[in-house]
């Protein structure tokens, strides 16, 4: 195989760039009552609008969710494997739920279909074939299609996803234009600076990590949680970690007033073993989770502080919900 010069690898990317810009200029002509129906969808919303997508499509779901967030309209993303092993408890009837698929026949995102349509939940599609299942059964579908990838072979996804941002940032851009979002409103949802304000704050700026993550070996007992407890700078909780620094539970100073409650001999419950006191399977959040998000969480089950764990489920840092009232999000 012989190596492009200068000119072909330059007349390769001009190709790629004229295919792409001539994809999302089509799109323009396509705006029309679909369009204003999903606008007005978003507009009456009371919860939050849930977007997903898989592989590419779920790369640009993701900056579409940011977006949607970041200019005034409560927005998540879902994964869809995620969602049919228990995320699609974040969703009621109250949100909208916006896919994206480019063949509008994704089986991940067929499945989502039915359990949201037994919620009443609203489904605005966005697919690249108008003509499809997710098309067909959603409540408002847009259309995305592009003639041809910007691919040589035809086959990466490049034009197609470049259309799905497009539709996606207009969707944004016509809500906030609605809503009045006003540049007072924009800085007060960026709180943190010039620079701040144009990104999402995530658990991972602010949570107690190092020395401040309050966590104790499985081998502790109650009276070493407690201890733990009462002098970190996160006060009330402590992570229970095995040897490897995964978590194994969480023990807060709720657990430990319960367990005083009910046991009479108060010296045998501080000898207790803080694996017969934690609580087990607890609510976690990883660093790349929004503020925002992790405060919904907090909210909806009352609690104070979420365990932050890696992609390996070790236990690097704790998120208070002071914190995040300290950082503007809420």
């Amino acid at each position: 195989m012989s190596e492009l010069n200068e000119v072909e690898i330059m007349a390769a990317a001009r190709r790629a760039i004229e295919i792409e810009s001539q994809a999302v200029g089509a799109l323009a002509d396509r705006i029309g009552p679909s369009f204003v129906e999903a606008v007005r969808l978003l507009m009456r919303l009371r919860g939050h609008v849930v977007v997903s997508g898989v592989g590419k499509s779920g790369a640009i779901g993701r900056k579409i969710a940011g977006t949607l967030a970041s200019t005034g309209t409560r927005a998540v993303f879902m994964h869809p494997v995620d969602a049919v092993h228990g995320d699609l408890g974040m969703v009621s009837a109250d949100d909208a739920a916006l896919l994206l698929s480019n063949s509008g026949a994704t089986e991940e995102m067929i499945r989502l279909l039915p359990v949201l349509k037994r919620r009443g939940t609203p489904i605005i599609v966005i697919v690249g074939k108008i003509d499809s299942l997710l098309a067909n059964e959603a409540d408002v579908a847009l259309d995305a299609g592009v003639e041809c990838e910007a691919c040589p072979l035809g086959l990466a996804p490049t034009a197609s996803t470049a259309a799905q941002l497009a539709i996606g940032d207009a969707l944004a851009v016509a809500v906030m234009a609605a809503r009045g979002f006003s540049p007072e409103d924009y800085a007060e949802h960026h709180p943190a600076g010039a620079l701040g304000r144009r990104i999402l704050l995530h658990v991972g700026e602010i949570m107690h990590s190092g020395p401040d993550n309050p966590v104790v070996p499985l081998d502790s007992t109650v009276l070493d949680a407690v201890l733990v407890m009462t002098r970190a700078s996160v006060r009330g909780v402590v992570s229970v970690v095995d040897a490897a620094g995964k978590l194994r539970g969480l023990f807060t100073d709720g657990d430990f007033r319960l367990l005083m409650q009910r046991e009479s001999d108060r010296n045998a419950v501080m000898a207790l073993p803080i694996s017969r006191a934690m609580t087990l399977r607890p609510t976690t959040v990883t660093p790349d989770t929004l503020a925002a998000e992790a405060a919904r969480v907090m909210e909806e089950r009352e609690f104070d502080n979420l365990a932050v764990v890696d992609g390996d489920g070790r236990a690097i840092g704790m998120v208070d919900i002071q914190d995040i009232v300290r950082a503007g999000v809420v």
